[in-house]
């Protein structure tokens, strides 16, 4: 079904089970071990023999020669593969990931070699036989030694209006700032696993992945085989954040090996891997521009970011919310890529507004300062109901942003706040607040799904869709219900497996808004089906407590599919309301932060987050999805830093223990308020995406805070403590 007129009111707004709060239906499965992740996977037969990957130690050069043979002889192996004896791929679509190719290196931890046993300890060890001598050539690592080579990119094109440099020179008060941010690492608990089985020359991959059509048609171009010899399953996913939107090594490899030994193959990547091998958020420096009159209206915003990839590569589009998230007739928005050596750059939760408001919104806050001006009330002035580069002709479609800062401020008690930094003092520590804006675009995606009222009155819904965390089963299970007049527990959701119809996938937060619109249109055109076999016009009818009733008549829905289930499959295309209308999700971040004296520890006391996102379907999953963002949001502002060795190209602190993530001693009171509102523009459910506005801004208005508790101003991510001790005297 196209949407592409905007949303009346249908059945998916009787209220009585979607967007009221409901527990995860598949948690007791995750609790007690029973849900199956990628690595967990057993047959009827288990005769799985175990993958390990070897990675390049070097980041840029070539392999001179490469020795095998004691690592063929090592007890357990039953194959080595290499770049001489690895089957030749010859991938169609850029999802695709060739391995072992050639002699080749682009980066550390490059797959440059395959070891297959019967056991993962023997395959670890037998890697280690491997005898491997390289050519390596200089590379480039460091995104400010690159900077002035950035290039324009298709991905995130310039834009400007009006004169900027002119309205820049002339604004009577201006800030004219550059902020950092370093690579990161997605740092997801699950590890990238797959396990590939060869029978009946049909390919079967249990993996971890996010959008299962992409990694159907990577797995399959990459070796060469029809999509329809190809099932991709992955019904459980442990977190993402879009390093599971590519393919990696783990399923190619695997069904490499599976193919030739005709036997199941098991690969986990390990941790260390997972940070050099896999993508992670490129580093970002971004010089930002804001003039504006003395009662705070923008009259310039100029906001420019570098990022690098390597060849081919996208950039980090940090500079997108930009372009709408404030009025001001003269603009210039600008982003440059450059090429580096390091491992491949990625998404990675909420991938550009993340970075770029950690930049945009201190530098707010700090023409705020220059003003005299309250930082909410900046905001305020600035608002605009429409797209600022394209006028009033390009409204948005919903935007509660006012009201997203006014509710924050009167709950979080802002007026309480000290404009003069140093002026809130406990004890030893120095206490201070910090606001800033949410901003992510709303993103739809084609998808479709089958559902099926089987004899015995249960409703079954079956889509490519996968659950990465955010509670897709408990949504898609939820419109089911309420589509079909049903108790929740009467619906049997069945998510991530490419048998099932095309769906959107987890990711860019499309998916919830995105998936449910095709089990909707799906399950209307069951209600239109079910309608006709009891005789009643499908117009008419309402369906309830199990029935469907049309006028005085009412019939049970097990009386129609007494003889046989019936069927219905349909899919929600969009039309161009995106195009007509600026969708977006909007917010407002309120953090109280503390600041020791002398040690200057930095400690977030309080926060919250007021989010206008359309109709919240899960107040439950929902609250959620802002709490972990506002958790990461934390972590990108205190401490998230993947280190560069600029001598060998790859990072440093690789694992868990070195890669600082927060953790519960971390994390404080935090609260999420939810406004009301219907998006009709978005979807026929009316809602928009929610899954990363709860990090895009969090990290401001920590730093907002720091600054605010003492007077020290960090334009140089993440706002450790070394950077803030022997800075003030207060």
């Amino acid at each position: 079904m196209l949407f592409d007129k905007p949303s009346p009111p249908n059945p998916a707004d009787q209220g009585k089970i979607f967007g009221k709060p409901h527990p995860r239906i598949d948690g007791p499965k995750k609790v007690t071990g029973t849900a199956p992740y990628a690595y967990e996977y057993k047959l009827a037969e288990d005769n799985a023999v175990y993958g390990f990957l070897l990675g390049s130690s070097i980041a840029k050069g070539r392999i001179a020669s490469i020795d095998a043979s004691l690592a063929e002889k090592a007890p357990g192996v039953l194959l080595v593969l290499t770049h001489e004896n690895a089957p030749k791929h010859k991938p169609e679509n850029s999802r695709a990931a060739p391995q072992l190719q050639g002699p080749e290196i682009k980066q550390y931890e490059q797959a440059i070699a395959f070891v297959v046993a019967e056991t993962f300890e023997e395959a670890r060890a037998a890697a280690r036989l491997i005898r491997v001598t390289y050519r390596t050539e200089d590379g480039a690592f460091v995104l400010a030694d690159e900077k002035d080579k950035g290039k324009p990119t298709k991905t995130a094109p310039d834009t400007a209006t009006g004169n900027f440099d002119k309205a820049f020179a002339e604004a009577e008060v201006k800030v004219d700032v550059t902020y950092t941010t370093p690579d990161q690492s997605q740092s997801m608990m699950e590890p990238h696993a797959s396990m590939a089985v060869w029978e009946g020359g049909k390919l079967t991959v249990y993996t971890s992945h996010q959008v299962l059509h992409w990694a159907h048609a990577g797995i399959a171009d990459t070796l060469g085989l029809d999509e329809d010899k190809v099932r991709v399953v992955s019904a459980y996913i442990g977190g993402g954040f879009g390093s599971k939107l590519e393919v990696y090594s783990d399923p190619i490899l695997s069904s490499m090996a599976a193919i030739k030994l005709g036997r199941p193959v098991k690969t986990a990547l390990t941790r260390p891997q997972i940070y050099n091998h896999t993508t992670h958020r490129p580093a970002t420096i971004q010089h930002i521009q804001l003039g504006a009159d003395r009662d705070g209206r923008l009259t310039a915003v100029g906001h420019r970011t570098w990022s690098g990839d390597q060849e081919g590569g996208e950039p980090e589009t940090a500079s997108e919310q930009t372009k709408l998230l404030y009025g001001g007739e003269n603009r210039r928005v600008e982003t440059r890529l450059t090429v580096l050596d390091l491992p491949k750059g990625g998404s990675m939760r909420a991938p550009g507004e993340a970075v770029g408001m950690l930049a945009l919104e201190c530098a707010m806050d700090e023409l705020a300062e220059a003003l005299g001006m309250d930082p909410v009330d900046l905001r305020i002035v600035n608002d605009v109901q429409y797209d600022p580069e394209k006028g009033p002709e390009r409204p948005f479609s919903s935007r509660k942003f006012v009201e997203c800062l006014k509710t924050g401020a009167e709950t979080f008690g802002w007026s309480a706040r000290k404009s003069k930094p140093g002026s809130v003092r406990d004890g030893d520590w120095l206490v201070g607040m910090g606001v800033a804006s949410a901003f992510r675009k709303n993103i739809v995606q084609e998808s479709g799904a089958r559902v099926r009222l089987m004899p015995d009155g249960h409703l079954v819904i079956e889509t490519q869709q996968t659950d990465i965390g955010t509670g897709s089963y408990t949504m898609l299970g939820m419109i089911g219900a309420e589509m079909l007049g049903l108790p929740l527990d009467a619906v049997d959701v069945r998510l991530g497996d490419t048998d099932f119809p095309k769906a959107s996938g987890s990711g860019g937060s499309w998916g919830a808004n995105s998936a449910g619109s095709g089990v909707y249109y799906a399950c209307e055109a069951l209600r239109k089906e079910l309608a006709r076999k009891a005789g009643f016009n499908a117009e008419s009818v309402s369906f309830s407590d199990g029935r469907i009733i049309s006028g005085g008549n009412a019939v049970a829905l097990t009386d129609i599919v007494r003889t046989g289930a019936v069927e219905a499959s349909d899919k929600a295309e969009f039309g161009d309301l995106t195009e007509k209308y600026a969708q977006a999700s909007f917010g407002a971040h309120f953090a109280e932060v503390a600041v020791h004296a002398f040690t200057a520890e930095i400690r977030v006391r309080r926060m919250l987050s007021v989010c206008a996102a359309g109709r919240i379907f899960n107040p439950v999953t929902a609250r959620s999805q802002c709490l972990g963002g506002m958790t990461m949001g934390i972590g990108a502002a205190l401490m998230e830093e993947c280190v560069v060795d600029p001598r060998y190209g790859y990072f440093v602190n690789h694992d868990l223990a070195e890669y600082q993530v927060p953790v519960h001693a971390d994390i404080p009171d935090l609260d999420v308020i939810f406004l009301d509102e219907l998006d009709d523009q978005s979807s026929p459910l009316r809602g928009k995406g929610v899954g990363e506005l709860g990090i895009c801004g969090v990290g401001a208005s920590v730093a907002n805070a720091v600054y605010n508790a003492c007077g020290v101003r960090v334009r140089d991510y993440p706002v450790t403590l070394d950077k803030i001790i022997g800075r003030f005297d207060l």
